[in-house]
């Protein structure tokens, strides 16, 4: 994990001017023994207790910004770190994009526990986070009890567990292609990675 930090911060610190390599499999990406996805996706398998997750957190919203608008970018939150709370976590992520406030409570969550070193180790701590993006207990406490929250969080899991996913942040691009992110050294190589797999199928 610390190779990956080191790369994340080198990707900040180097010149963007490079042309983008040729990308190759076993280099660049894995090919994973799964179907594609009908259409183009970019899904990030992260948790809420890894700091390199949240270092990764700028990278996501360049790609956000370069990639074709035909491409969806999706999050998942897996449970294996963090011990109980890991899963709780799960579902309050899965409250907050039904409450259409995942942006800002991830952004907060991510402050709390890794600037502000607040442990978040029960629902009044997570409600609190919910408060602070502007959200009412009540509220908060509906979306997480919900049965949308629930099944949404169980898909999450389910898919942590498709992927065979034993770290984080990892990077899984149309269902079968896995970045390998230390094959590249600047911005501009880890965009482009991510938009040419975009346009693979097999």
């Amino acid at each position: 994990m610390k190779k990956i930090f080191a790369l994340f911060i080198g990707l900040f610190l180097l010149p963007l001017s490079l042309n983008a390599a040729d990308f190759e499999e076993g280099t660049h990406y894995e090919v994973l023994n799964k179907p594609a996805t009908e259409k183009p996706e970019v899904l990030e398998f992260f948790s809420f207790y890894c700091p390199h997750c949240m270092q990764f957190e700028p990278l996501m919203d360049i790609l956000k910004k370069d990639l074709d608008s035909n491409v969806s970018i999706k999050k998942n939150h897996v449970n294996f770190l963090g011990g109980n709370m890991g899963a709780k976590l799960t579902q309050a992520y899965s409250a907050a994009k039904l409450l259409d406030v995942d942006e800002d409570f991830s952004k907060e969550l991510f402050n709390q526990i890794h600037k502000q070193k607040r442990t978040i180790n029960s629902e009044q701590a997570i409600l609190n986070v919910f408060s602070k993006v502007g959200v009412s207990s009540d509220a908060a406490t509906a979306a997480l009890q919900g049965f949308s929250a629930n099944g949404m969080a169980s898909q999450m899991r389910r898919k942590t567990e498709k992927y065979q996913i034993r770290g984080v942040p990892t990077l899984i691009v149309n269902g079968k292609y896995q970045v390998k992110t230390g094959s590249v050294k600047t911005i501009e190589e880890f965009t482009s990675l991510v938009a040419f797999l975009t346009t693979k199928t097999q």
